[in-house]
């Protein structure tokens, strides 16, 4: 038995409470090198007629490690505990002073403890995101729905996107789509910043009260929300509160009257006058850009500004979240006022911040509900996309990120394919709408929240930004119709079963060297099986399943089996949903 490799610490995605009364507990061992593991738990202060011997179930596995986990209810809410591993060769215990060959005489030394389940420290994100499919629209792209508020020099619709040209798109072109997201299943809507600000992108803010002229006024807004909630689509908005614009009025006066402007510790200034030094500026910005200047989120005064901007949008207009631009740039200390404020005015509201990385630090239930799952993205695209990596290292990759976060967490991560800063879904695979269908229905397929980049649904292309940014076509004849149906299909799929949304979730198959997969999803009530074929041929695959009926969810047909082996031939990037209802 290898103890390098055991590893647990109390707290995190180790030890967690997952609701009010239930508590998981997780460990790893190397991978397939531990044969049990039980969770040896009671009360610290009555542990004689408390103490439980549960087996840990092997949770997930990746390349190196196995991950175990343990569901358990603590009458008193507290609990102590301590782990038994055992192989044929014998048995190891972990306490959190170390390892024992023995069973420890003395729990009131040197085991792990879970002090108390306190209400107010259970990470509880908003019950609706479980069940939300969202839509990610860039407004100035979407649709032009009223022409007197273009912009000068608007471009004609459908033309070639440029970091800087406008095509006209506003908020009351999406109320005149609304049936589009309806007929499609999403019940959520992303929007990019609608906030006034001077480029198409509007990421570099110059009023955080005031919706840009272009897109329409404040008033749009509160109708187009309204008109969301009555269809039972969320609304959730960009905030750029890392950043400012150029023309954001405190910069502006700094900008005049430099450090003597009653605005000058708005900002993070090295040196006066604000200027450029080759490419830096002597103020801090998103990255080097100096129309961007960064905020100082430490000033009081600018804390009140921003979390009245946070205030605003969800009291006055209705708004159901806020999705955080460059998150992981602003103080954690900002993040849990920002929580605090909007979580009062409405507790289901959905917080998610822009972390690309390892985001354990924000979301310990004081500051995000989710991060956009970039891992998630970048994982999916490389197997179904681009054939870069095996099944096996596929498996493995998604496990990992699995076992980082609790489960409650894995249930709201935002898990996307594309965006207005990443090619389109379609070009990366290759512009092969079969290995499309394959991304998205492993996307839909997958614990979390599903995010459609807008036009991928209908087949737009395109590299980079600004490419990925093209204007929604809407004249169905030059759309793919035929991809329309199959995401209208798959997020209906998605919608009308629990077990594709919060069930659990296990890879069957995904060996080295091999391009086919396939994983279940289950709960108490029912069972799906889902295969995949990412060969460029037909392929064979076989998998052990529960003798009985399984129905094709895409096709319909119906598949008996007698025996514990099932057997499909699919096509060359071809795919199989298979249904069974628990008897």
């Amino acid at each position: 038995m290898n103890l390098h490799a055991v590893y647990h610490r109390a707290k995190g995605n180790w030890s967690y409470a997952y609701d009010a009364t239930t508590l998981h507990i997780r460990i790893r061992t190397e991978r397939d090198d531990v044969d049990r593991v039980d969770l040896i738990c009671g009360d610290k202060y009555d542990w004689v007629n408390t103490k439980l011997i549960v087996p840990m179930k092997r949770l997930l596995s990746d390349r190196l490690f196995d991950y175990w986990e343990a569901a358990v209810e603590p009458p008193h809410r507290r609990l102590v505990y301590y782990f038994g591993l055992h192989d044929k060769k014998g048995s190891a215990y972990l306490l959190e002073k170390g390892f024992m060959e023995t069973e420890p005489e003395n729990t009131y030394h040197g085991v792990f403890d879970f002090p108390y389940m306190n209400p107010i420290e259970i990470f509880t994100p908003p019950a609706w995101v479980k069940d939300a499919v969202f839509y990610q629209l860039f407004p100035e792209r979407f649709a032009n729905g009223d022409p007197s508020n273009d912009p000068e020099g608007v471009e004609p619709w459908g033309g070639a996107p440029t970091p800087k040209n406008f095509f006209g798109g506003d908020l009351q072109g999406v109320i005149d789509h609304l049936d589009h997201l309806t007929e499609l299943g999403v019940n959520a809507i992303y929007f990019n910043p609608l906030f006034e600000a001077t480029t198409n992108h509007k990421y570099d803010t110059a009023d955080y009260m005031k919706v840009d002229p272009h897109f329409g006024t404040n008033e749009t807004l509160k109708t187009l929300v309204e008109a969301c909630h009555e269809r039972g689509i969320r609304v959730m908005l960009d905030a750029v509160f890392n950043h400012c614009g150029k023309t954001f009025p405190p910069f502006v006066d700094v900008l005049e009257k430099g450090k003597d402007s009653k605005y000058a510790d708005w900002f993070h200034v090295r040196d006066w006058p604000l200027r450029l030094e080759g490419y830096v500026p002597t103020y801090e910005t998103f990255g080097f850009e100096p129309i961007m200047p960064k905020l100082n989120t430490e000033n009081a005064e600018v804390k009140a500004y921003l979390l009245g901007v946070a205030r605003y949008w969800i009291e006055e207009i209705g708004i159901d979240g806020w999705r955080l631009d460059v998150a992981n740039e602003v103080d954690h200390h900002f993040w849990r006022e920002f929580r605090q404020t909007v979580k009062a005015i409405n507790p289901e509201a959905y917080i998610l911040g822009e972390i690309m990385h390892d985001a354990m630090p924000w979301l310990q239930g004081d500051q995000f509900d989710a991060v956009m799952n970039y891992p998630f993205t970048n994982a999916v695209l490389e197997f179904f996309g681009q054939s870069k990596t095996d099944a096996f290292r596929f498996a493995n990759s998604i496990s990992a990120q699995l076992a980082s976060y609790q489960r409650q967490v894995n249930e709201v991560s935002f898990n996307l394919l594309g965006s207005h800063d990443t090619a389109r879904l379609l070009t990366v695979c290759q512009d092969s709408v079969e290995r499309a269908k394959q991304a998205t229905l492993f996307q839909l397929t997958f614990p979390g929240v599903p995010c459609i980049y807008y036009g991928d649904e209908v087949g737009l292309d395109g590299q980079n930004d600004p490419h990925c940014r093209k204007c929604m076509e809407w004249d169905r004849s030059n759309r793919n119709e035929e991809l329309f149906a199959f995401f209208k299909q798959a997020i209906r799929l998605r919608k009308s079963h629990d077990a594709l949304r919060t069930g659990e979730i296990r890879f069957l198959q995904a060996l080295p060297g091999d391009d086919r997969l396939i994983y279940e999803r289950w709960n108490n009530d029912e069972r799906f099986l889902i295969l995949m074929n990412t060969r460029s041929k037909p392929a064979e695959l076989n998998a052990e399943v529960t003798p009985g009926r399984w129905t094709d969810a895409f096709s319909g047909q119906v598949l008996e089996t007698s025996g514990s082996l099932l057997s499909l031939k699919l096509p060359a990037h071809g795919f199989a949903v298979l249904h069974q209802v628990a008897k």
